[in-house]
């Protein structure tokens, strides 16, 4: 047992769970600003998917980095546009839309794989390139600090300095100011010459561009190679710590924490004799409890909400 806190409870633990947190951080992020304009992506996962797909495909292909990256975010991008054109344009049930794009990613990855390289489940003959970790300068010689806080990967202090940029997009640029209008009443906005459609247009590309990141990061430096269907739920995942979080990207970034470092404890898990059918499914129990407790809370919220509101004012004989 003492074995076992020491190993949760280290310092690489903490810089392992960091890691582990990134995808689910960039896709809460795009969720969070998705959701604000009332248009959930339920697409995440696909998107993530299908970017982490193209990273390597790329990369491999072509040697370059930047062109992975650039494609990756690209596809990933045009993905959500393409949701938001059945569900804004076309009027589609945005939930059946996003679930059949997630479909579409599972297979389709699997079946362009074969086609291009003729490897089935993962990219084992394709020499896939790696987005770079980055040293921090005198950080890194500090000891303990430098260990959690520097040589990870690039886009792990993308997504930490995203959590800053969105919460600012959100609440302080008239972008922000339309979405959440958008989203709080598209009636509204609509009467003060907001469009509604283009509104929603903008907010799930973004979300799609944060989401692709993600997928990227799956890939290109949490590993090496694509796998059949290696975002293992993390799209999901993200969407309950979105729910979590709310509407605010401090409250989504502890969200995506919560569930990243329980996610670095099941790996940790797996060196003791725990059964591994539970070390993987505990992120997911995690994700229910938490989503029960939340939506317990809600409801209580509201009860006492209808409660005083039915007590106010006097009553009429």
């Amino acid at each position: 047992m003492n074995e076992m806190l020491q190993g949760i409870l280290s310092w690489d633990f903490i810089a392992a769970g960091i890691r582990v947190t990134t995808p689910i951080l960039l896709a809460a992020l795009g969720a969070l600003i998705a959701e604000s304009a009332g248009t959930p992506n339920i697409a995440l996962e696909g998107i993530m998917l299908i970017s982490a797909f193209i990273g390597v495909i790329v990369s491999g292909f072509t040697g370059s980095l930047w062109l992975a990256i650039i494609f990756g975010v690209i596809v990933g991008t045009l993905m959500a546009a393409i949701l938001a054109y059945f569900a804004l344009k076309l009027k589609t049930d945005i939930i059946l839309a996003a679930i059949a794009l997630n479909i579409f990613a599972s297979g389709g990855t699997i079946f362009f794989l074969a086609m291009l390289t003729g490897d089935k489940g993962s990219s084992a003959s394709v020499n896939s390139l790696l987005i770079p970790n980055v040293t921090i300068p005198i950080i890194d010689k500090i000891p303990i600090l430098g260990e959690i806080l520097s040589g990870h990967h690039s886009i792990t202090y993308v997504a930490i300095v995203l959590i800053f940029v969105v919460q600012y997009l959100m609440y302080k640029t008239p972008l922000g100011l339309r979405i959440r209008a958008v989203g709080e009443n598209p009636d509204a906005a609509e009467s003060v010459g907001i469009s509604v459609v283009k509104t929603r247009f903008i907010a799930l590309m973004l979300s799609g561009f944060l989401a692709s990141l993600g997928g990227l990061f799956l890939s290109m430096g949490y590993v090496s190679w694509f796998a059949r269907d290696m975002t293992a739920g993390r799209g999901w995942i993200a969407l309950a710590a979105q729910a979590l979080g709310g509407l605010n990207a401090f409250g989504v970034a502890a969200g995506s924490f919560l569930f990243g470092f329980t996610e670095a404890a099941s790996y940790s898990l797996q060196i003791f004799d725990i059964p591994y059918e539970f070390t993987q499914s505990l992120p997911f129990i995690i994700t229910i409890i938490v989503l029960g407790i939340y939506a317990w809370r809600k409801v209580k919220a509201s009860g006492k909400l209808n409660v005083s509101n039915s007590s106010v004012g006097p009553t009429e004989k």
